[in-house]
């Protein structure tokens, strides 16, 4: 009996994080990576301009979530790292920058003195807000949407001005229709174990010792370094690229893949896929179980990225950036100052910001000419920070359908779809951000127990 054959779809950071942690194992097999394209990283970007580091895809990774920290570190990355320069953030509301709440966690308060002074709230939505601190336990049989069990507990108008914004950040999508158990779990387990949010936070959150810890760290150079590595280590592994997969047949005992545009097939004993599910599902298109996953179509999104002379911006408040309100008329959904919050990226003199654009229902944005959305951005910006002609250069970064949305019952329409893999599929692994997770360190978790999942039954 041969060697079994372990075939990868999809040459992002998931797919290179199973290759790595496969190859890793030392087992008795033969490893192929297949990505359509003609280079590595998927969404993660870095480029190199006039002396800027510019991610186009994301910028860093969230350091409490220990996966990514602890690949880097295997990487021999160690010494890169760049954790991000904390400072205060605002929330762009009623054509004004509000200082976001000092002493809250995604928006919710674990002070109330700063929510109560907040520029952001009139007195009603404050006092809606307080009324966590009395309500009662929510009563949830199954999933709900997050912002159904937000709104109940702290009120629409720091929901849509404050937590909408920040979570929109992250997902990319309609909090009302967002699942909270696909989502944020913990906090439907702390209000069911302290009945108040406010208080439940008050008593879990850990005190912050010796100034506000960063939360996101990055490498100085880009998280392309990431990429660059992973490949580098992936000496025994037969990378294909610009190879598209067709379709994949399944065998009596094994499967076979057929490619785009090529005669020659692949034999596989297991499948890694980490495509997007919407490709997923056309590959696996004679399987009706594989299109119920994703309820609704993933959202597009854009970032703007824009330089400028420092004496070409005037009186940036001293932070990180802004998120929008969901309920103004801009068209832009946040703004990084890039140069503030990883100074590394700039050079001395200049301002770099990145903007992004592709909130729901105003997609169509999105598919404007780079010029077009351009000048949408700087209109936006000039309307709330003073900012003295065009920028010196700007790059505009399309991500067309590229956020999954974890709609209400996404938990329990992924458990029947693993269930009828395991049946129809076996030895068929689904792993990226469709399904349990979005950010970087969630797809290296699911890569790593898929790796860890094929070594055991290999060996």
């Amino acid at each position: 009996m041969g060697k079994n054959k372990i075939v990868i779809i999809g040459g992002g950071i998931t797919g290179l994080t199973a290759a790595y942690y496969l190859q890793k194992e030392n087992i008795d097999a033969e490893i192929t990576l297949i990505e359509q394209s003609d280079r590595l990283g998927g969404k993660i970007q870095t480029e190199e301009k006039d002396g800027f580091t510019i991610e186009r895809g994301p910028d860093s990774i969230l350091e409490r979530k220990p996966a990514g920290k602890r690949l880097i570190e295997e990487l021999g990355l160690a010494d890169q790292i760049v954790h991000n320069a904390t400072g205060q953030a605002f929330i762009l509301s009623q054509d004004h920058l509000h200082p976001i709440p000092k002493g809250g966690f995604m928006g919710i308060p674990t002070k109330v003195t700063p929510y109560a002074f907040s520029s952001l709230f009139s007195i009603s939505g404050k006092v809606a807000a307080l009324k966590d601190l009395v309500r009662s336990r929510s009563e949830v049989e199954g999933d709900i949407s997050v912002g159904q069990f937000f709104r109940r507990r702290l009120g629409n108008q720091v929901v849509d001005r404050l937590i909408h914004p920040l979570i929109s950040g992250i997902y990319a999508g309609d909090i009302d229709r967002l699942s909270l158990m696909a989502t944020f779990p913990n906090f439907y387990q702390l209000e069911q174990n302290h009945r108040s949010l406010m208080l439940g936070l008050k008593k879990t959150m850990p005190k912050k010792r010796g100034g506000a810890k960063s939360a996101f760290i990055t490498l100085n150079g880009g998280l392309q370094k990431i990429v660059d590595a992973l490949e580098n280590e992936l000496t025994s592994t037969n990378i294909l690229r610009n190879t598209k997969v067709k379709h994949i047949e399944k065998n009596a005992q094994n499967y076979t893949i057929h490619l785009v545009d090529e005669e020659e097939v692949l034999d596989a004993d297991h499948i890694v896929m980490t495509t997007p599910h919407q490709v997923t599902s056309k590959i696996f298109s004679q399987y009706d179980f594989m299109h119920k996953l994703m309820e609704v179509k993933n959202t597009s999104v854009a970032n703007v990225v824009l330089a400028f002379n420092e004496n070409a911006v005037h009186d940036l408040p001293n932070g990180t950036g802004f998120v929008v309100s969901r309920k103004e008329q801009y068209r832009m959904t946040a703004c990084t100052w890039t140069h503030k919050k990883w100074p590394h990226t700039t050079p001395e003199g200049y301002v770099l910001m990145r903007v992004y654009v592709g909130k729901p229902g105003d997609e169509e944005l999105i598919q404007e000419s780079d010029e077009h959305i351009k000048s949408v951005v700087l209109e936006d910006l000039q309307s709330v920070i003073k900012i003295d002609g065009d920028p010196i250069f700007h790059m505009v970064t399309r991500w067309n359908e590229a956020m999954p949305q974890y709609t209400v019952g996404h938990l329990e329409r992924l458990k029947e779809l693993e269930n009828k893999m395991a049946e129809k599929l076996p030895n068929v692994y689904l792993a990226g951000n469709a399904y349990r997770g979005v950010g970087i360190p969630d797809c290296m978790d699911q890569a790593v127990a898929i790796a860890d999942g094929i070594s055991k039954k290999i060996n």
